[in-house]
């Protein structure tokens, strides 16, 4: 995961993801196909190892119309973020490492009329300010379809996860390798009763400028 805000102080460890705040000096709204091949060429160019093509997105973007948000001002392209939403089968196939990141079965993936179990950071760019609009995004994303799941993201590089470790991220164990999970707030059980990250078998996370797709 490369620094998605270059020379910022916007974002310190204090931050956690559901508490970093609305900005109107970025939107973050749902892409459209008309921006698609710029967001998706960004991502190639930025991002590590990502090679998805303006179709393979289109294809995503067909199941779920509000599964890559992207990052503008004015109109002026900034970056973007594509989510996986996961059901509870693909939950459990993203913690024991049993599907291929790169071209998800989509019956791991949630119905847009269904409630999303987990949610999977696939890929995530932001150039210059435009990571500041993830608060808008972390707003969208405490809808009621996507309130019960936590994040999860695999960091591409050192800065990937200094960011994630800043948004509140942590590794966990599990088959998936170097899984970094974000257990929502209202998710969190009392830290005298919370049972201990060892005990569970494995979580993760994603990334902004970063991926492992």
């Amino acid at each position: 995961m490369q620094n998605p805000d270059r020379g910022s102080t916007e974002f310190t460890p204090r931050h956690q993801l559901d508490a970093l705040p609305r900005t109107d000096r970025v939107a973050a709204r749902a892409v459209t196909l008309d921006r698609l091949g710029e967001l998706a060429a960004l991502a190639r160019r930025e991002i590590p190892g990502v090679r998805a093509s303006e179709h393979e997105l289109a294809e995503f973007l067909r199941h779920d119309p509000d599964s890559i948000f992207a990052l503008y001002r004015g109109r002026n392209l900034l970056g973007g973020i594509a989510f996986l939403y996961l059901n509870c089968s693909g939950l459990d196939a993203l913690l024991l490492d049993e599907f291929n990141l790169n071209d998800p079965p989509r019956r791991f993936l949630a119905r847009p009329d269904e409630d999303v179990a987990a949610i999977y950071v696939w890929a995530l760019v932001a150039q210059g300010r435009g990571a500041i609009g993830l608060g808008n995004v972390a707003r969208a994303l405490q809808g009621a379809r996507f309130r019960a799941a936590d994040y999860y993201a695999q960091p591409s590089s050192p800065e990937g996860r200094a960011f994630l470790g800043a948004l509140g991220f942590t590794p966990v164990p599990s088959f998936q390798p170097d899984l970094w999970w974000y257990q929502r707030p209202w998710n969190r059980m009392p830290e005298m009763i919370a049972p201990s990250i060892q005990s569970m078998k494995g979580f993760e996370q994603g990334s902004i400028a970063d991926a492992q797709h």
